[in-house]
């Protein structure tokens, strides 16, 4: 026997998210962590026999319900699914899911339009925090067409405008969880300096010259580097103490592979991305790699671009000089540069705005098996 889970196949930026009506999802079973790792074939680094795309950006899940709460219109409930290993993790949010919220609720019926363009207030459960979204309904409707093109994606799609409000402090209770604008993270190749900061999600901002780093670094390179994949992971297990996140460096892993989240920033210079395309140091304010779940971003996390984007407004952080108080703020990512707009109010930072694009791809029923998902 098997379980028929009814579910949307959407991407959101430069992620695809498998996308679940919260309450069908939780009206089939009580193992929500284990039907999950069976639909998406879990454990297994192929996810052969599942739904999962063998990559952290593939292996995402968006679970979804109308909300009851004044102001809000959806609660949006992220789910990165283990690849090798059987484990759920519920600890973070994702931007480029967060994407498909708006769009889902409006083609869903969930949203009635307002016009050529709807505002869905998203509430993500992960982290507590509001998600403005603004999505286009061309002549008061729902549509799966636009003409936005975003970088690392290569066909246009509808265009979602996300404002993260008031984003600093959603796991740890404040921006700077050590109270400095600059720590220093122990490795094999000596201290490295570190803006430390909560904003979209938990992140551990590495000024990457301290390591060898240039900002230019394409995942092949990093991934197939072990002894700097180890040493990045010993800098993300100092920040992970420091944030209060972990007890110790030597559970930091076992507490969460997903946070905090890892980058390292360098000066903007000539690179190429992953299409091959050219960037000018001058296209871009700052350069930005970093890993998710142990592996290199082929992108940039939208919720690390908030970490940058809110370090960039804070003084005597890693974010170079020349970077600060940019509008917008212009990070060169591994496919290509990535806009980010800020907003403050009484002299604080207020909320966060990306324009990403989000389409759905396909409409299914995924076929679990009961025993595997259940037991």
């Amino acid at each position: 026997m098997s379980i028929a889970v009814p579910a949307v196949l959407m991407r959101g930026g430069t992620s695809k998210c498998w996308t679940f009506d919260l309450r069908e999802l939780d009206g089939l079973t009580d193992d929500r962590d284990g039907l999950l790792l069976r639909a998406y074939g879990s454990p297994d680094l192929r996810q052969v026999d599942g739904v999962g795309g063998a990559t952290s950006t593939t292996s995402k899940a968006a679970l979804l319900a109308p909300s009851q709460r004044d102001g809000v219109h959806v609660e949006y409930t992220f789910a990165q699914i283990g690849i090798a290993e059987a484990k759920v993790d519920w600890s973070n949010n994702c931007g480029n899911c967060a994407t498909v919220v708006g769009l889902y609720a409006v083609q869903q019926g969930w949203v009635a339009p307002t016009g050529d363009l709807t505002r869905v207030m998203v509430l993500n459960t992960n982290t507590g925090k509001l998600i403005a979204q603004d999505v286009p309904t061309p002549g008061g409707h729902p549509t799966n067409e636009g003409e936005v093109r975003i970088d690392g994606v290569p066909f246009p799609g509808p265009g979602i405008r996300m404002g993260f409000v008031r984003p600093q402090g959603a796991v740890t209770g404040r921006l700077l969880p050590t109270g400095r604008a600059v720590d220093h993270l122990d490795t094999e190749r000596g201290p490295v300096r570190a803006t430390l900061v909560d904003a979209g999600n938990p992140s551990a901002l590495l000024w990457g010259p301290d390591l060898g780093l240039d900002g230019t670094e394409l995942p092949a390179r990093v991934d197939g580097d072990t002894d700097l994949l180890r040493v990045l992971d010993q800098a993300r297990a100092h920040a992970s103490e420091l944030m209060g996140i972990a007890p110790d460096r030597a559970r930091a892993a076992e507490v969460s592979r997903a946070i905090p989240k890892l980058a390292w920033l360098a000066p903007s210079t000539d690179q190429r991305t992953l299409s091959g395309e050219a960037v000018r140091a001058d296209e871009a304010d700052v350069s930005a790699r970093m890993l998710s779940m142990g592996r290199t971003h082929p992108a940039l996390a939208v919720t690390v671009s908030v970490a940058v984007a809110a370090a960039a407004a804070t003084p005597g952080t890693v974010v170079p000089e020349s970077a600060r108080h940019r509008d917008p703020l212009r990070l060169s990512t591994p496919s290509g540069v990535l806009p980010l707009w800020t907003s403050s109010e009484d002299g604080e930072l207020d909320t966060v705005f990306v324009l990403r694009n989000a389409r759905r791809l396909a409409t299914a029923t995924l076929d679990v098996p009961t025993s595997a998902a259940l037991g």
